[in-house]
């Protein structure tokens, strides 16, 4: 019996790229057990002192249609909301209070980007998709409770070294982006491949110049 390895899998549902990760998981090497973690993405550019993708116009609409065409080149349905980035944090803490469960995340998931649907307009709709209805789902998102579980998600995550999502992490090694899943198999079946050669070296690499602010 292949033993199984602890994994988390941090994401928030504004990211396509962690919607066309999760549609990938059957590619994930069988020994992984993935604990999805709620994350805020905004949280984690603020720690990192970085900016989004959707941030920046010309990166915003390659962004979209990079997505556009991974979608179809592995048979992912993919619609765009109507409107993104959108505030996902109504989303993530109900996510948060429903305990994250797989089947919850994927109907998030599949609302948003598998049929471009609108999570504030549609919030009602949103929240049936994922069994709640609207009394549990205001309980929840306003629990002090469930606001601070999302807010130590981050943070932990954030001092792990994660810096976007979607991230892979297990084994001490964080796999950041939708792209990585042929790379994190292959880390389990080597597992001292970040000990030799330029991988190992590529920790050493110093920095040769860095940017400053122009004044």
């Amino acid at each position: 019996m292949t033993q199984r390895i602890p994994a988390r899998w941090y994401f928030d549902i504004v990211s396509p790229f962690a919607y066309l990760h999760l549609k990938r998981f059957g590619e994930l090497h069988p020994a992984l057990d993935v604990e999805p973690v709620p994350v805020l993405f905004a949280g984690l550019l603020k720690h990192w002192d970085n900016k989004g993708p959707a941030e920046l116009a010309p990166k915003r609409l390659h962004t979209y249609r990079s997505c556009v065409w991974a979608a179809a080149q592995h048979g992912i349905p993919f619609r765009l909301p109507p409107r993104h980035p959108f505030n996902p944090l109504h989303g993530q803490r109900l996510l948060v209070g429903l305990g994250a469960p797989r089947a919850a995340v994927e109907a998030a998931y599949d609302f948003i980007w598998g049929e471009g649907r609108d999570l504030a307009a549609e919030w009602p709709l949103f929240c049936g998709r994922l069994g709640v209805g609207g009394e549990r789902a205001a309980a929840l998102i306003g629990d002090p409770q469930v606001k601070q579980a999302l807010m130590d998600n981050t943070a932990a995550a954030a001092a792990q070294g994660v810096f976007g999502v979607p991230t892979l992490a297990f084994r001490g090694q964080n796999f950041w982006g939708s792209d990585t899943i042929a790379w994190a198999n292959a880390f389990i079946d080597n597992p001292q491949m970040f000990e030799s050669g330029e991988m190992q070296r590529a920790a050493d690499i110093e920095v040769g110049a860095a940017r400053k602010e122009i004044r």
